[in-house]
């Protein structure tokens, strides 16, 4: 749908102007995005069910062949509609119907030779947009056909009752250990105010999830960005324009390389994603990341999904030798699980003829090895070899070919240098060349996945969020887990796969299990985050004297959880509070829920997969008085009513699984 009005404006001299407005709604008519070029500036807004989501917000970018973001005019429209379907593994859903409303608004600037396109695709709930810019006529001899793209205007204005769930961007000057900064593993703040400045003056990592009053939920993030384009982020609040697209800080990849994206003409932008709903569900649920997207290359082959073993995770460095890497191989084969990976510091402690030996060790248990690399020589100081294997095409080519006949499966790439585009096209690069190879790549220390499940399909899960490490390393974040992992599933989880680096069955954070400081999660807790943090291949983060230690039925449900999904759906939960989703496997539901709060819980949960049925029911016991005990697990059956109600507790930091699956 299309709504054209005109205002008239008074310019100096009394002079009248025409204002052109479009609207473009959603397939289900409940979200509208309207489009103007008042005050020759090209503005949005957004409404959903008529409230409004969005106030007036800026579009338009300045570049090398022209300024877009100022005396501009809308000097043409078209309507089309978007209807795909595509199948995919490793994400929330395997496969998907997208359907979208699209308007291509052609826009002239004063000092640009060349209209731009602003593309507006409008699914239920999500809106995308990106920009066009067109090449030279063939005969142009003297148009550019590449520009650099100085700036982007394009801004969020909220409702002045919105709060917000983000996360502050850091810049690369040397901040954090051995200068890995920034790594995107900086801690959100709840329902912080939209005037508070953040902690760094940087801004804000995407995704960013904003809660409009009363009225409803809106992320922001981008999708589509590889070697195209530079990774961007949203500024500080400015009470005019709200949060602004900005490129990255300087001091990335240590000063090396461009701030400004560059492209090649004609070309377009990464998309702009912003999904919208009354409720959490529509945030839980969102696929807009992969809608938008189109697969780069074929994947070599059908690469496998599963569970690895790490022993570097509470064991640290010291377990890096060839006795304990043959100890947590045991224990994926005694659990199951297809992977162990084998962390930093092996090409030194094992010695690269002992990793061959060990592969075909894994192997003969019916496990594949993973290997970590430091991403490249210039980007960190971190120590950790081997490093110069990943930064260059010609060592990349002879690692990969040797990790290809050896039989390994996947690489773990660490310590990348910010959002460059010289970095986005390493993350590219990489990806290519290890699909070549039949490699699985995750990363670490690193960016924001956009659309790479789908781009790339050897691409696995990214850190990117404060992960599983800081419970080991310190007690306060061992106290926040409930915290970070009652957040993600409606932020950074949900626009991307996740590598949150474990599933952790030690009381304590130690090898003894004994020692250090206590985790502060139930077990129950843990196995439901199996199922919370999505990611095709999960860390289940077992030592051998946890297969004593744990009651059969843990065991017997670890050895068996999925790691893919067909379908997710959003039940419950309030971001840093509580959170339950419901996946299916197959034909099998999985509901998993976290409570990240130290007090109790009692929820009534609409399951209607379950409706009638009894059905099977992880929970924790409830704590004795004043008992710093840790929470029991229990296992048994829950009835589901006819209308698929049922009443529930979750324990503090403890978790719950209903299923008709384990």
């Amino acid at each position: 749908m299309k709504k054209i009005t005109y205002t008239l404006l008074l310019l100096i001299g009394g002079m009248p102007a025409m204002a052109e407005t479009h609207s473009i709604c959603s397939p289900d008519g409940k979200l509208t995005v309207s489009i103007d070029d008042a005050n020759n500036q090209l503005t949005y807004s957004v409404n959903y069910e008529g409230k409004e989501m969005l106030c007036p917000s800026l579009l338009g970018i300045k570049t090398e062949m022209g300024d877009y973001t100022r005396d501009v005019k809308l000097t043409g429209s078209k309507e089309r509609k978007v209807s795909t379907s595509y199948a995919m593994t490793g994400t929330k859903a395997s496969s998907k119907r997208y359907e979208a409303n699209v308007i291509d608004l052609e826009v002239t600037a004063k000092s640009a030779s060349r209209p731009m396109t602003v593309e507006i695709q409008v699914s239920n709930n999500n809106i995308a947009y990106r920009y066009h810019l067109k090449g030279a006529k063939t005969n142009d001899k003297d148009e550019p056909r590449r520009t650099t793209i100085l700036s982007e205007s394009s801004s969020f204005k909220f409702p002045s009752t919105t709060t917000t769930f983000i996360c502050p961007q850091i810049d690369g000057d040397h901040k954090g250990w051995m200068s890995t900064k920034p790594s995107y593993e900086e801690e959100y703040k709840a329902d912080a105010p939209m005037a508070e400045k953040s902690r760094y003056g940087k801004g804000y990592t995407f995704p960013c999830l904003f809660h409009v009053g009363n009225d409803g939920w809106v992320l922001v993030s981008e999708t589509g960005v590889g070697s195209n384009y530079c990774g961007s982020h949203l500024s500080d609040y400015d009470a005019g324009k709200g949060y602004t697209v900005a490129f990255p800080d300087a001091t990335e990849l240590h000063g090396l390389g461009s701030t400004t994206p560059a492209i090649s003409l004609p070309g377009s932008t990464p998309w702009r994603t912003i999904t919208v709903g009354s409720t959490l569900k529509p945030i839980a649920e969102t696929t807009i990341s992969y809608d938008v997207v189109e697969e780069m290359y074929p994947a070599r082959e059908a690469y496998k999904p599963g569970r690895y073993t790490w022993s570097w995770l509470i064991w640290q460095d010291n377990s890096i030798n060839y006795k304990d890497q043959v100890e947590f191989i045991d224990v994926a084969a005694a659990m199951g699980f297809e992977y162990c990976l084998v962390d930093g510091f092996w090409d030194e402690t094992i010695g690269r003829d002992n990793i061959e030996k060990l592969s075909k060790y894994a192997q003969s248990k019916g496990v594949s090895l993973l290997l970590w690399y430091n991403s490249n020589g210039y980007a960190n100081d971190a120590p950790q070899t081997p490093r110069n294997c990943m930064n260059t095409s010609i060592a990349r080519e002879k690692e990969m070919a040797w990790m290809e006949k050896i039989g390994i499966k996947g690489i773990k790439v660490d310590f990348f240098g910010g959002d460059k585009q010289q970095t986005m096209q390493l993350y590219e690069d990489l990806l290519s060349d290890a699909n070549r190879h039949g490699l699985q790549v995750i990363f670490h220390g690193c960016t924001l996945p956009r659309g790479w499940e789908r781009m790339y399909p050897n691409f696995v899960a990214s850190e990117a969020v404060l992960a599983s490490e800081n419970v080991y390393f310190s007690e306060h974040h061992a106290k926040q887990e409930g915290f970070e992992l009652t957040m993600h599933p409606f932020c950074r989880n949900t626009v991307a796969s996740m590598d949150w680096g474990g599933t952790m069955m030690n009381r304590f954070m130690s090898k003894d299990n004994k020692s250090r400081h206590k985790r502060y999660t139930s077990d129950t807790f843990e196995m439901a985050a199996a199922i919370m943090n999505q990611t095709s291949i999960q860390c289940i983060c077992m030592q051998k004297s946890n297969l004593t230690e744990l009651e059969q039925f843990e065991l017997d449900f670890l050895k068996a959880v999925p790691t893919t999904w067909d379908e997710t759906q959003y039940i419950d939960g309030y971001p840093t509070k509580y959170a339950v989703l419901a996946r299916k496997h197959g034909d099998k539901w999985y509901v998993a829920g976290l409570n990240g709060e130290t007090t109790a819980k009692s929820v009534t949960l609409n399951l209607p997969m379950f409706a009638g049925r009894e059905v099977t029911y992880y929970t924790d016991a409830a704590p004795k008085k004043n008992s710093t005990e840790p929470l029991t697990p229990v296992k048994k059956t829950i009835k589901v009513d006819k209308k698929g109600n049922a009443k529930v507790t979750l324990q503090p930091m403890g978790g719950i699984i209903i299923t008709d699956g384990i």
